[in-house]
């Protein structure tokens, strides 16, 4: 048990540093412009998702599992991407949307049931 406690910490320790240490503000100065929606979550048979504004960029949609295991990736996504999950098992995913240099845009996280 105590591993798996571990585990998870440096899980989330990994995606927390990925972000460069970024704070978050409630000043609308610092409010963070959402750049995709996901839908739906939680999640069962597809998850999509839909870039908000046209990309004037190439973006990388990288999704890890709950270990940081890479599972999908996909290089110059189109404005609305549809992704299987019947591979997929239930649970937390995690996605990043990274620009061209690997810098992360935007990342959240959704669930599987």
């Amino acid at each position: 048990m105590k591993y798996i406690y571990l585990i998870f910490l440096l899980t989330f320790s990994f995606f927390a540093n990925a972000q460069g240490g970024k704070s978050v503000s409630n000043s609308p100065e610092m409010m963070e412009v959402k750049v995709v929606k996901f839908y739906p979550n939680p999640a069962t048979t597809v998850i999509n998702f839909e870039l908000l504004q046209r990309a004037d960029r190439t973006l990388i949609l990288q999704i890890y599992n709950f270990m940081g295991k890479k599972v999908f990736e996909s290089i110059d996504i189109e404005q609305k991407t549809t992704i299987p999950l019947s591979e997929y098992f239930r649970g937390v995913y995690i996605y990043q949307l990274r620009d061209r240099s690997g810098k992360i845009v935007e990342s959240g996280k959704f669930q599987v049931k």
